[in-house]
């Protein structure tokens, strides 16, 4: 027996088409999405805290500050740059 499916997709918020076999925007079907207990699972799995983007961005790449003076290194080499393309067209 096919179950009907519902006027609002649970998973995507779309509307489905009467007599549709399966969400027409996201895919969701009886078996993916529309089961009666389809908002009572945990979806991904994914914990239920907030996310928190400084603490992922300081375990990701460490939460150290640049090495001091290292500034004035990448301004001379700028500079140096600069100076051999300026002879290179006048020469």
């Amino acid at each position: 027996m096919k179950q009907e499916p519902p006027e609002v997709c649970p998973v995507c918020g779309e509307d489905v088409p009467r007599n549709a076999s399966a969400c027409p925007e996201c895919g969701a079907d009886h078996l993916s999405g529309w089961r009666e207990d389809a908002d009572t699972t945990g979806g991904l799995g994914l914990p239920d805290e907030e996310f928190n983007y400084e603490d992922f961005v300081e375990r990701e790449f460490g939460g150290g500050v640049k090495p001091p003076g290292i500034g004035w290194v990448w301004w001379a080499a700028a500079v140096a740059a600069l100076l051999a393309f300026v002879a290179m067209m006048f020469l």
